[in-house]
């Protein structure tokens, strides 16, 4: 399990600061996570819901627990039980957090915009490869979705990197002109056509990137309003009741 905090170092996007709260025993966890690997970056250190422990979050996104001397280490899924409500998982309830805020910093036009058709009932953020076989039958009941006042953003997710065929056409449907233009070329690349080529400043990577340290692995994979990552193809219908849409 060390490996997983190892690899997150590589996930960290250049001009991250850390960020370490003043708390007893701080210093020696981020001393101690450095000697594993110098590379791994804290964003913050608080106090973790089991006693005598710390929360360590760190700029992969990822949340590890450590004892105050940084010697004993928690590395996977915490969870509480309670008779209310059973087992809680604290760690994706803490992640979740941390997704909700990151998908609300990025500005809307930096995404591709599907509107809800009338009232406003939900918002799902959808990280996508206009490529992917499930991509494009998610993207068949997209009317759907926007016809039960469902909202789909679609942010960029081109499984195979920079300077592919489908990194290339992602780049176009982000570069049209307007949110009517990216649209259609969303939707001629989603029906396996090839958006008029464009060029211009984007985020595409960005979003690749900020999808990873989110947990995506694959596509498409949804970020539900309440910060949630739903990942894999969910038909309409049963996304519809999964918002609390009748």
């Amino acid at each position: 399990m060390m490996k997983k905090i190892m690899g997150a170092a590589l996930m960290i996007a250049a001009g991250f600061t850390t960020v370490v709260q003043a708390d007893n025993g701080a210093d020696m966890i981020e001393k101690n996570l450095k000697k594993i690997d110098a590379r791994i970056q804290v964003k913050s250190i608080g106090d973790a819901p089991i006693s005598g422990m710390h929360e360590v979050e760190l700029q992969s996104g990822e949340v590890v627990y450590s004892d105050s001397k940084g010697e004993y280490f928690l590395i996977g899924k915490l969870y509480q039980f309670t008779d209310k409500d059973g087992f809680v998982n604290l760690t994706e309830k803490k992640q979740s957090a941390q997704r909700k805020e990151q998908i609300a910093a990025i500005p809307e036009e930096q995404m591709v915009i599907y509107p809800a058709e009338g009232e406003l009932k939900a918002t799902v953020n959808i990280f996508t490869d206009i490529d992917c076989p499930y991509c494009r039958k998610l993207h068949d009941e997209v009317p759907a979705l926007t016809k039960m006042g469902v909202q789909v953003n679609y942010l960029a997710f081109p499984r195979n990197g920079a300077g592919t065929a489908t990194y290339k056409n992602m780049v176009s449907i982000w570069c049209a002109e307007g949110d009517d233009k990216r649209r259609e070329a969303m939707d001629v690349a989603k029906s396996g056509g090839n958006p008029e080529a464009k060029s211009c400043e984007n985020p595409v990577m960005d979003q690749l990137a900020l999808g990873q340290v989110m947990g995506v692995t694959g596509t498409p994979a949804m970020v539900l309003e309440d910060g949630r990552l739903l990942p894999g193809y969910v038909p309409a219908a049963q996304l519809g009741k999964m918002l609390g849409i009748k």
